[in-house]
């Protein structure tokens, strides 16, 4: 239970459900105790009534004997419908304040993991697949609200029930109900040795859960892979060994149940017998009536519900515990990026990087080692290098995506991590090399960095990034539905959205990372055309593989494994007949003989 206790600031935000909540369960079971009482002097008036009957046999006032039975039966019967009614009126405010403050509290946790989600850096998705991210937010939350609903209105509801039924019992015959309550302390050692096994096996199911949902998700975003190899068929044996291990621990924990509620039933059975034996025997002895034991079967049989139920709730808890523990995990996880400032300033656009070095946390790779360079605001600084050279790293680290292993980033002379993270990233325009499109229309994929947006600045931004034409072409144009991750689109097409996307924003900082790669040589002539003009003013950062891409920014850097072996115009650099003009060269034959 210390992994469910995070939820009790819920319970109190909400208290004012769950108090009237505890109200109506309390009042809903003095109604639903009562008809056994009720049921008890019927029973004895029955009793008494016939032996009146037959006293008065051969004469008139029998007939008038048989005319008040038949109206107390008739008062009695109308009794117990009332009680039945009010108590089913209660149980239906009982479910309208604790249910109800169940999806309250489920719409709270929801929403308060996916904020903290949001807040995590990049680091952390790098160590947790989609799947199980996406299961704690869905799957474990569910299973959390059954325990905060339903759980906790039937253990309410049967602490309630227990108290006023021993109370009943106890009033008429403590030694009857000392022999019927019996079995009790059987079904709590019952329990108890349950209970360890449904925890684990709850744990299991929800792992395997996770897994399984984390391979589905894989292998639909992956399907064009899937299909181009034709491994459709191994994908559905994999799928099918991972549904058996889930089907494997589910049977196992209903294995648990199938064995617990039998044994429920049977004790409460016992109780019945038992009952009906002491209770005769006190009859006899005249220490109590015929409608006692009437009475004390109604309440066994009022109790077998919430027996029997024990083992659901305690299955519903142990799960939650579970699920608990697992959103617990993550909510648990603290930002490794945190917002230092909460100034709000136009930023100008100058970078400077003195001496900076990363190692990703989660491989130990190091990516770049003691870079350093210093960019104006307004100029235009290019990044060339091989695949793997750190070129992403510097990107990711202007963005803060993750903080530097040593060295430090200024931006306007102010360090990078004592800026407010959200403001400063708001006024960056970024292109990454994985172009990320949302299954959404053209149009609010271009519009998605902005509050509010006019369809001619919409328009603009695709006219400059080169994909208009394209758009218009479609047969909704603007308003076409790209698909999951833009399946509709070719890759050249999904780049100039996403460099549209960028642009309309307007940033003081523009970072494009190898966006071009896939589109031909006329339309980047036309994209870096449109671009020369809406950079200008800005500090723009261009990572690319063609020397032909950047060779008219104002510094051109050259990295290779983390290191900065050449900076320098492009001019300068050609001059210096260094690594850059072999490059230069080796690509510029390459063009030729293509």
């Amino acid at each position: 239970m210390k992994e469910l206790a995070y939820l009790n600031k819920f319970f109190y935000k909400y208290r004012w459900r769950l108090v009237p909540g505890i109200v109506f369960v309390i009042i809903s079971n003095l109604f639903g105790v009562l008809p056994a009482q009720v049921i008890r002097i019927a029973f004895d008036l029955v009793n008494e009534n016939i032996s009146i009957f037959r006293l008065f046999a051969g004469f008139d006032r029998q007939e008038l004997v048989y005319e008040i039975f038949n109206y107390g039966l008739l008062l009695f019967g109308s009794i117990v419908l009332l009680l039945a009614l009010l108590r089913g009126l209660f149980l239906f405010f009982m479910r309208q304040t604790i249910i109800l403050m169940s999806r309250h509290i489920e719409y709270d946790l929801k929403n308060e993991i996916y904020r903290h989600y949001q807040g995590l850096s990049m680091a952390f998705y790098r160590r947790n697949n989609t799947g199980d991210l996406m299961s704690r937010v869905t799957e474990d939350v569910s299973r959390v609200r059954m325990y905060i609903g339903p759980a906790i209105m039937y253990t309410i509801n049967t602490a309630v029930l227990f108290l006023l039924i021993i109370w009943a019992m106890v009033s008429v015959n403590l030694k009857l109900a000392i022999y019927c309550l019996l079995p009790l302390p059987i079904l709590a050692l019952t329990i108890y040795f349950v209970n360890t096994m449904i925890n684990k096996r709850s744990e299991k199911i929800q792992q395997q859960l996770s897994s399984l949902a984390s391979f589905v998700q894989e292998t639909f975003s992956g399907i064009r892979v899937i299909k181009a190899y034709g491994r459709e068929n191994d994908i559905r044996k994999r799928f099918a060994a991972e549904s058996e291990i889930y089907k494997s621990s589910s049977m196992n924990l209903v294995q648990v149940q199938a064995l617990f509620y039998p044994m429920m039933l049977l004790l409460v059975g016992l109780s019945t017998i038992i009952t009906v034996y002491i209770g005769g025997i006190e009859v006899m002895k005249g220490t109590i009536t015929s409608g006692n034991i009437a009475e004390f079967i109604i309440y066994v049989n009022q109790l077998t519900f919430p027996v029997t139920s024990l083992g659901w709730v305690t299955s519903l808890i142990q799960r939650a515990a579970a699920s608990q523990k697992r959103i617990n995990e993550f909510l648990n996880t603290k930002p490794e990026i945190n917002s230092s400032s909460d100034n709000i300033h136009r930023i100008e656009g100058r970078i400077r990087f003195n001496n900076v070095s990363f190692t990703y946390p989660d491989t130990g790779i190091t990516a770049i080692k003691d870079v350093s360079f210093d960019v104006k605001p307004g100029e235009l600084l290019a990044i060339i290098g091989r695949t793997g050279s750190g070129k992403s790293t510097i990107a990711n680290l202007i963005m803060r995506m993750y903080d530097t292993s040593g060295g430090e980033i200024l931006i306007d002379d102010t360090p990078l991590d004592k800026m407010n993270l959200n403001d400063y990233r708001r006024q960056i325009g970024f292109v990454p090399q994985e172009v990320f499109l949302f299954s959404d229309t053209i149009y609010n994929n271009i519009a998605f960095g902005l509050d509010e947006t006019a369809p001619v600045r919409v328009e603009q931004a695709a006219k400059d990034a080169a994909v208009y034409e394209n758009i218009i072409a479609f047969e909704k144009g603007f308003e076409t539905s790209i698909g999951e991750r833009g399946i509709t689109l070719s890759g050249g097409q999904k780049q100039r959205v996403s460099i549209a996307r960028a642009i309309i924003k307007e940033p003081r900082i523009l970072i494009f990372d190898d966006c071009l790669s896939a589109v031909d040589t006329k339309t980047e002539e036309e994209i870096l055309r449109n671009l020369a003009r809406v950079m200008e003013g800005r500090t723009s950062i261009i990572i690319a593989h063609r020397i032909s891409t950047i060779k008219n920014a104002d510094k051109i850097i050259l990295m290779d494994d983390g290191e900065v072996l050449e900076q320098g115009t492009h001019s300068s650099l050609m001059e210096s007949r260094g690594i850059y003009f072999d490059l230069y060269e080796k690509q510029l034959l390459e063009e030729q003989d293509a």
